[in-house]
C-alpha cells in the first residue's frame, strides 16, 4: 500500500504569534513521526494546490473569504483571542483547503491507497461564516463538498479532542454528508451533544461522542465497533475523510483525555476499513505536544500506508462507556424517525 502525503513549505508562513499552540513546529513533528516510523519510502510526496473560489464557495460565502483575504493582506492580528493570521496565512488557508481537492485527483487517479494532508491552519472549528478555533477555512468541509457535488456519499470522521462544531454546522442539514465525532465533554467550543444528530434532510446523519476526560481506547474502539462503522455502513459511504487531531494523547496540554499513539494507530485503521483503497483521506487538525504528535502521526500514517509502528501501548480501563451505550440509543431513535 502507498500513502500520499501532502504538505508544503508555506504553511509555515501561517504566523499564529509567539507562544500560541498552533505552531510552525508541528509540522516538523509530523515529520519526525514519518522517519520514527520509517515511512519515507511508503509515502509519496505531492503538492497541494490552492483552492480555487469556487471550491471555497461550496461551504464559505464569497463576502467571508474576501474578509478574510483582507486582513491577512493587512497585516493579520488577532482574529478572536484563540484565532490570528498574519500576511501569509492567507496563501497558507488556500493551500489547507486544497491539500483535499489535490488528493482526491491523485487518488483517483489511482497514485495511492489513502492520503494523509499535514496542513495549517487546520479548519474543523472554521463554520461557513466564522474563522475560529485556530481555523480559518474548514478544509474537511471543502473536500467532502467537493466529493458530494459529484454524487459521492461522503463519511467524516472527527477524532480532534475539540468538538468539530464548524464541519457539523455545514452539513447539518445535508443527507449526503454523514458527520462523526468523538471529542472531550465538556471542553471547547461547547457544542456535540449526545442528542445532536442533524436536521431537516440531515436528521440523523450527524452523530456525537461526547467522552468524558480520560477516556481510553478501548473505548474508542467499543465506539467505533458499535456505533461508528455500522452508521458508515448503512449510509453507504464511497469516500472516508478523517479530521485527524492527535490532542486526546494523554500528553496534550489542551485536553485530558487518556489515548496512546497505539490508540490512534487501532482506531485509524478500523475507520479506514470500512471504504475501499484509493477513497480514504486523513487532514491534520489538533495535537500541540510535539513528541506525541510525532509519535501519534506516524502510528495513524504508518496504518494508512499498510504497515506497522506502535511505539506505545494501546490503554483501556478509562471512563464513557455509558455514553456510546446512549450514542447508540440516540442512533437507533434518529434511524426510526
Amino acid at each position: 500500500m502507498t500513502l500520499l502525503y501532502l504538505t508544503d513549505p508555506r504553511f509555515l508562513d501561517h504566523d499564529t504569534g509567539r507562544g500560541h499552540p498552533e505552531r510552525p513546529a508541528r509540522l516538523g513533528a509530523v515529520a519526525q513521526g514519518i522517519d520514527a516510523a520509517g515511512l519515507r519510502e511508503a509515502i509519496v510526496p505531492a503538492e497541494p494546490r490552492r483552492a480555487t473560489r469556487d471550491d471555497l464557495e461550496r461551504v464559505h460565502p464569497g463576502a467571508f473569504v474576501d474578509a478574510i483575504e483582507r486582513f491577512c493582506s493587512a497585516g493579520g492580528g488577532a482574529i478572536d483571542p484563540d484565532t490570528h493570521a498574519g500576511p501569509g496565512s492567507f496563501e497558507a488557508a488556500l493551500l489547507a483547503a486544497g491539500a483535499g481537492l489535490e488528493a482526491i485527483d491523485r487518488l483517483d487517479r489511482g497514485e495511492a491507497d489513502a492520503a494523509f494532508c499535514a496542513v495549517r491552519p487546520p479548519g474543523h472549528h472554521a463554520t461557513s461564516t466564522r474563522a475560529m478555533g485556530f481555523c480559518l477555512f474548514n478544509n474537511v468541509a471543502v473536500c467532502a463538498a467537493a466529493l458530494a457535488a459529484r454524487g459521492e456519499r461522503v463519511a467524516i470522521v472527527d477524532y480532534d479532542v475539540h468538538h468539530g462544531n464548524g464541519t457539523q454546522a455545514v452539513f447539518w442539514k445535508r443527507p449526503d454528508v454523514l458527520y462523526v465525532s468523538f471529542h472531550e465533554w465538556p471542553l471547547y467550543p461547547g457544542t456535540g451533544g449526545l442528542r445532536e444528530v442533524g436536521e431537516a434532510a440531515g436528521h440523523g446523519t450527524t452523530i456525537n461522542l461526547p467522552l468524558p476526560a480520560g477516556a481510553t481506547g478501548d473505548v474508542y474502539r467499543d465506539a467505533a465497533d458499535r456505533v461508528v462503522l455500522p452508521a458508515l455502513a448503512d449510509f453507504g459511504a464511497t469516500w472516508l475523510l478523517v479530521s485527524a487531531g492527535f490532542d486526546a494523547h494523554r500528553a496534550d496540554p489542551l485536553s485530558g483525555m487518556g489515548l496512546s499513539a497505539g490508540d490512534f494507530a487501532d482506531l485509524t485503521g478500523d475507520l479506514l476499513g470500512a471504504v475501499a483503497p484509493g477513497r480514504r483521506i486523513l487532514h491534520l487538525e489538533g495535537g500541540y505536544d510535539l513528541d506525541s504528535l510525532a509519535l501519534s502521526c506516524g502510528a495513524a500514517m504508518a496504518v494508512a500506508a499498510g504497515e506497522r509502528f506502535r511505539p506505545e501501548a494501546p490503554t483501556s480501563g478509562g471512563p464513557g462507556g455509558d455514553v456510546v451505550a446512549g450514542a447508540l440509543k440516540v442512533r437507533t431513535v434518529a434511524a426510526d424517525g
